[in-house]
């Protein structure tokens, strides 16, 4: 009998060690994930607590090469091209980017924002994302929130169809028509409007601003607010 109790005790602890390995894997596994999820949207942190302004309505300016517009036929001209990808873009945008905003909103300028798509396809799939916000009145929220994002770096595949709609949906953008617009790449036509009106405007690199018709050149030490707005509102 004694025998039979010790092969049973033997068993039971066979099973507890089996249960706590498992245990461990399992919870080895789990933290794995939840880890590689940190990774993924560490990108993303910059957007947390960000919700949406006021809608703001937008029209495309054929003439000015298709030009996602605020204010037309005011005074003061403001014409901004960029490449979602481009850092210098998001250097420019980290300095001016609430100042261009206010000329939106306060409706002190007419500003022309063209989104250009040269470094890739994620400038593409960018580009087209923006589209989509401006048609939900929200071009300014989500442009500004693809500034935020702190990408691996150009070219690096991170800017994927995903991405872009969780980008969205951080921000407060998650209508079925943004989505079906994203996904779809519904904006196709727009993407290239803008690309192929570079050469007529003599656009060369990002970021590009005109002011009044003339480009904006910054000092050599780089992006300065003060000194952009002092050209704005100089004409």
């Amino acid at each position: 009998m004694a025998k039979q109790l010790g092969k049973s005790a033997d068993n039971t602890n066979r099973w507890i060690v089996l249960a706590m390995v498992l245990l461990v894997l399992g919870t080895g596994v789990a933290f794995s994930i939840m880890g590689q999820n940190n990774k993924e949207n560490a990108p993303l942190n910059g957007l947390d607590g960000i919700t949406l302004k006021p809608a703001v309505a937008s029209s495309i300016d054929v003439e000015n090469g298709s030009a996602i517009t605020f204010n037309p036929g005011l005074t003061t001209q403001v014409d901004v091209w960029e490449d979602p990808q481009c850092p210098s873009c998001k250097r420019f945008e980290d300095i001016t980017g609430e100042y261009l905003n206010s000329l939106v909103r306060d409706e002190k300028a007419t500003v022309r924002f063209h989104v250009l798509s040269f470094l890739g396809p994620e400038s593409v799939r960018s580009a087209n994302a923006a589209f989509c916000a401006a048609d939900e009145g929200h071009f300014l929220d989500f442009h500004d929130a693809l500034y935020k994002v702190e990408t691996p770096g150009e070219g690096s595949g991170f800017l994927t169809t995903e991405v872009l709609l969780k980008i969205g949906e951080k921000i407060g953008i998650e209508s079925t028509k943004f989505n079906d617009c994203v996904s779809q790449g519904s904006k196709s036509d727009l993407v290239k409007a803008h690309y192929d009106s570079m050469g007529k405007f003599g656009v060369q690199g990002t970021p590009t601003v005109f002011i009044n018709g003339k480009v904006w050149k910054p000092s050599p030490s780089g992006f300065s607010l003060d000194e952009f707005r002092s050209a704005v509102e100089a004409g």
